[in-house]
């Protein structure tokens, strides 16, 4: 008999939810065939079988909540022994289930089953959609959320559900309703633990970002197209280092404030399941063009909901880029235990009086920092934020740094 178990798959998850069964009791399975999916606090995951067997039993219902350690179903093998390796009971996502490509590069598929992210076969489910019946778009025939989207408005599969959309929202005779769990439940826990634990003060400021505006018009002309989020998020680990309370941890337990080596930017992201902090590792050894570069695949991972638990890890300071949707003005809420939070807002051309008393038209984004008041004090938080402000309106400067 096999034992198959919620494991912890991520730093500090202890929870998830069951959000679909692939099989039923009684039903032959195979190895490595995928039998539940689950949704934690920061993705959408699969446990596949370890073994191959029928299907004994199954001790939870779909929306049910388990805990790590928790023994969902059980698998009859013929054998008496209770398998409960690691290894066994590893819960993969659906790019390490999947299988690879074989040596003439075409896929093999073992189970017949199309290739998609778990994310994307919830839409499906919540369309009312056979996603055997999508031809995929992707690598390697993947089916994409747009291939989703295509065939519903195709074959008008969702006509019979018109309460239901893909967002999961319900109409009844009370009026509109929408799910409070998964990921947005998730969330939800986080940032009250943070609200309620953290001293919130959010410092405000404006930065002239015509100059770097200016360098990166150079820079498109001779082939390099970089963001200016990558340009100000180079310009943030510079003033972590130079203001490392920022990049650090309050111990309360030891009574003492830990200030961290490692540079680990977390990059806020607005995705159609929530808010979801995927991290850029060591940015302060990276260039401003590998730092671009890898803003572009963690956002388009976690828009497609393909962002693993390696990708979530070990963020020191985050940042949060509203500025394309047009905000000007926000008090950000940390992600604990970190003690900070940047946030850049949306650039306006705006009249502007300059040192020799001329009038000129400028660039000017509005910035604003949250910090934890317990670690860090106003004063501190006017010195970082003046130096981010030096560094994007001097890009000459910027560019020092980096020498």
């Amino acid at each position: 008999m096999v034992q198959i178990k919620f494991t912890d798959i991520g730093e500090g998850m202890n929870e998830g939810e069951i959000i679909h069964y692939f099989v039923d009791v009684g039903d032959e399975v195979e190895v490595d065939q995928p039998l539940v999916e689950l949704q934690t606090d920061k993705m959408v995951a699969e446990i596949p079988a370890p073994s191959a067997g029928k299907i004994k039993s199954i001790y939870y219902a779909t929306g049910d909540i388990v805990t790590v350690g928790t023994v969902i179903m059980e698998i009859d093998t013929g054998k008496d022994a209770v398998i409960t390796t690691k290894a066994e009971q590893q819960v993969l996502v659906d790019e390490g289930a999947a299988s690879a490509l074989d040596s003439q590069n075409s896929f093999r598929n073992p189970y017949n089953r199309i290739l998609a992210a778990p994310y994307t076969r919830k839409i499906a489910r919540e369309l009312g959609i056979d996603i055997e019946q999508i031809k995929g778009s992707g690598p390697a025939g993947r089916v994409l959320e747009e291939d989703v989207y295509r065939f519903s408005n195709q074959s008008n599969a969702c006509n019979d559900n018109q309460g239901e959309s893909h967002t999961g929202i319900r109409e009844d005779a009370e009026g509109t309703t929408i799910p409070f769990k998964g990921i947005r439940k998730q969330i939800a826990t986080k940032v009250s633990h943070s609200l309620l634990t953290i001293p919130h003060v959010t410092h405000f400021d404006e930065v002239d970002v015509t100059n770097l505006n200016e360098l990166r018009k150079t820079l498109k002309l001779s082939g390099d197209s970089i963001s200016l989020a990558a340009f100000l998020v180079k310009a943030t680990v510079i003033c972590l280092k130079e203001h490392q309370l920022f990049n650090a941890r309050l111990d309360e337990e030891n009574e003492v404030i830990r200030l961290l080596t490692d540079y680990h930017m977390g990059i806020a992201t607005n995705t159609e399941a929530g808010l979801l902090v995927p991290v850029i590792y060591d940015v302060d050894q990276k260039s401003i063009r590998t730092i671009n570069k890898q803003m572009k695949e963690l956002t388009i991972k976690a828009r497609e909901g393909k962002l693993t638990a390696g990708d979530m890890k070990h963020g020191t300071f985050t940042v949060n880029n509203v500025g394309p949707l047009g905000g000007t003005g926000a008090t950000p809420i940390i992600n604990h235990p970190q003690t900070g939070i940047m946030t850049f807002y949306k650039t306006k051309r705006m009249p502007i009086v300059l040192d020799d008393d001329e009038i000129a038209i400028r660039s000017i984004m509005n910035i604003s920092v949250s910090f934890d008041h317990r670690v860090i004090d106003g004063a501190q938080s006017i010195a970082f934020t003046n130096r981010f402000i030096e560094l994007v309106e001097n890009p000459n400067k910027l560019l020092l740094e980096l020498i």
